[in-house]
């Protein structure tokens, strides 16, 4: 008995994780595509003539048990995988992908979507059923139906190499960051780090039964060593371990699979009728055009390379003027940041620490969501769960309705990746006159509590807890018809608009009154530490927005152009970063065969979104400080308007029925100190 195949019978139709084995994925993955296409078979052997509801609406709601059960098999790939998850992802990644395209390929299927769609001025549809309509269309269009045959399957060999390349790009980096540890046994070597840095590398030394002390590339292990140890050459050793994932020229090398991915976009967009990957991307996008969001880009970086070169020229003085540093190297730049930072501003990052328990942080998002979006989230312990670490909540509205439920799995351990992210096991739609409501989930990798203290958090935490939690929200408060423009189903440069908002009410000593507590005294985090948070915010925005800019390039550098003559990703890159660059380059390190937000996440062609949203953001947040940021009218209307819509319409029209006009970069620049 499969349970991935049978109707569950768990509460609220949660994933029986406890009743699922290794064995059952790729048999229920295989049977889930048998099933799906029987449902499209029946689509298009139907006798009548296709109608919006016939054949649009009948596609959105097929598949319903392949979508579960391969929901839940590549989350836990991602958040809790092991060796035989890893092969089943390679084996079932190839059948998907094949199973796509038998669908967007389908003659029949598309000569009933296309007599839809021609016929669309003489449909009464709603905005909802406009945007499906030319959604389905344009996923066949956009995707080779109108190809003949010998393109078609040419089509389908690409999408299938490229399928099984970014898995075994995303294995690598998991592979090649699982396989170093930094192990330390003088007591020297720790001068400068935390107590509580001290005392999580410790337990991981217990837990392996070493003496000494353990360090790993895990974020929660790294940062501190980088922004704190007084030993430079251990942190030369660390932050080249770091930069030197995939590029190590052994059997996790990602040189080869990046030219690939690269040259395999190129060729599908050119199949298709595109000049480059980023033409093909960035047409179903807010940005529209490559063109666009190279001026966009490069407009930001003209307002903040003066910004960044005059703050980096201040940290070079400041570190020679310290120690003496000649020549100011990568794995110099947190650790004198931060010293910079303490002489500003009298301000460290530590001593905020005990103000930021993580049970506290949560509670603290789940209270404002509820000031602003009357949401309640009750912790529940009658929910299966694949961790025993992994916490599960109900969420319920003012009038005690399910709204959502919501697992929270916060610790770095050997089957997780690193990073941060918002996923879901269900999506929310309506079938039947019955609202099924979404199951989402935060997956973190924050710092582990200790033997003697609890999860204290870093204040880069509390805001990545915020931004997953707002993407939550944008799942949670999901309200649309059909499963396909549901929650964080919109353009990929409007879907870091609800988790970067978030992370404004970090900032806000109203917001904090109500979580920045001392996890031992209960003390209010001191107004003091507030104002330093606020007055250190745009401390080195110039060089943070010239960095995350030159991600955005490099991105565009590999997928806006033909990279067909590349042939050394490292030379590549160094072109790619020459704008941009301030440190002197390390010959070990390479960006590109670890950027797995473009070559294993959904990110290509898209980085500049993190960007494009922080316009957004400070727009939509002025917007809330102007009323106040409780204000009950506009979290309403941005719950009606941006939470709840999913990609129901255009992203640009939803913004401005909340915000009453188009945004303005003005308040972004205003925020970051560089107006």
């Amino acid at each position: 008995m499969n349970v991935l195949l049978s109707k569950f019978t768990t509460k609220h139709d949660t994933a029986p994780f406890s009743q699922i084995k290794n064995e059952d994925y790729a048999p229920a993955i295989q049977e889930g595509i048998t099933l799906a296409k029987a449902e499209i078979d029946a689509i298009v052997n139907n006798p009548e003539a296709p109608t919006f509801e016939n054949t649009i609406v009948a596609m959105d709601y097929t598949g319903d048990i392949l979508d579960r059960a391969s929901s839940i098999f590549f989350n836990l790939n991602s958040a809790e995988t092991n060796d035989e998850m890893q092969k089943i992802a390679q084996e079932v990644s190839p059948l998907l992908s094949e199973f796509g395209n038998d669908i967007r390929l389908n003659p029949e299927l598309f000569a009933r979507v296309k007599a839809v769609y021609d016929s669309k001025e003489s449909l009464t549809l709603t905005p909802e059923q406009v945007t499906l309509l030319d959604k389905k269309y344009k996923s066949f269009s956009r995707n080779g139906a109108n190809l003949p045959e010998d393109k078609k399957n040419k089509l389908r060999e690409i999408d299938k190499e490229l399928s099984k390349l970014s898995l075994q790009f995303g294995e690598n980096i998991l592979a090649e960051t699982n396989a170093f540890q930094m192990h330390l046994t003088n007591e020297k070597d720790l001068a400068g780090l935390p107590e509580g840095t001290i005392e999580a590398a410790r337990s991981l030394a217990k837990a392996q039964e070493k003496e000494g002390w353990i360090f790993t590339l895990d974020h929660p292990s790294y940062v501190p060593f980088m922004t704190y140890a007084d030993n430079r050459d251990l942190r030369k050793k660390l932050a080249i371990a770091f930069g030197a994932r995939g590029f190590q020229k052994n059997e996790f090398d990602n040189q080869e699979i990046v030219l690939k991915i690269a040259k395999l976009r190129f060729e599908r967009a050119q199949l298709l009728g595109y000049a480059t990957h980023a033409h093909f991307v960035l047409e179903e996008r807010m940005a529209e055009s490559p063109e666009k969001v190279f001026s966009f880009s490069h407009n930001l970086l003209a307002k903040a390379k003066p910004a960044a070169q005059k703050e980096f020229t201040e940290l070079q003085a400041f570190a020679k003027e310290t120690d003496g540093i000649e020549t100011l190297e990568k794995w110099d730049g947190g650790y004198y940041s931060e010293k910079l930072k303490q002489k500003l501003f009298d301000f460290d990052d530590e001593k905020l620490k005990p103000y930021f328990q993580l049970e506290k942080v949560l509670n603290g998002a789940f209270t404002i969501a509820q000031k602003l979006y009357g949401l309640t989230f009750t912790e529940v312990f009658d929910i299966d769960k694949y961790h025993p670490e992994v916490m599960t909540y109900e969420v319920t509205d003012e009038k005690a309705d399910l709204v959502a439920i919501f697992y929270a799995d916060f610790f770095p351990r050997k089957g997780k990746r690193n990073g941060a992210w918002m996923t879901s096991f269900k999506s929310q739609y309506v079938k039947d006159g019955v609202n099924e409501r979404p199951h989402v989930s935060n997956v973190c990798n924050f710092t582990p509590p200790t033997e003697s203290k609890p999860s204290l958090l870093t204040f880069n935490e509390v805001t990545t807890l915020f931004h997953e939690f707002g993407h939550g929200l944008h799942g949670m408060l999901a309200n649309t018809t059909y499963p396909s423009l549901s929650g964080t189903s919109v353009y990929w440069d409007f879907v870091e608009l609800p988790s970067q908002v978030m992370e404004n009410w970090c900032y806000e000593p109203e917001a904090l009154a109500l979580f920045a507590t001392h996890y031992q005294t209960e003390e209010v985090i001191p107004m003091e530490y507030v104002n330093k948070i606020k007055e250190s915010a745009s401390f080195q925005e110039g060089l943070a927005t010239m960095r995350q800019l030159s991600f955005g390039l490099l991105d565009m550098g590999w997928h806006g152009q033909d990279p067909t003559a590349i042939t050394d990703v490292k030379a590549f890159e160094t072109e790619q970063f020459a704008a941009t660059q301030l440190y002197p380059e390390v010959a070990e390190n390479a960006m590109s065969t670890a950027f797995s937000h473009i070559f294993q996440g959904g990110y290509s062609s898209g980085y500049y979104s993190y960007k494009w949203a922080e316009v957004l953001d400070a727009d939509a947040f002025e917007y809330f400080q102007e009323k106040g940021i409780f204000n009950k009218e506009v979290a309403t209307k941005f719950k009606e308007n941006v939470l709840s819509k999913g990609g129901t319409e255009p992203p640009m029209e939803l913004y401005k029925r909340f915000r009453g006009q188009e945004p303005k970069p003005d308040a972004l620049l205003k925020r970051a100190g560089l107006l």
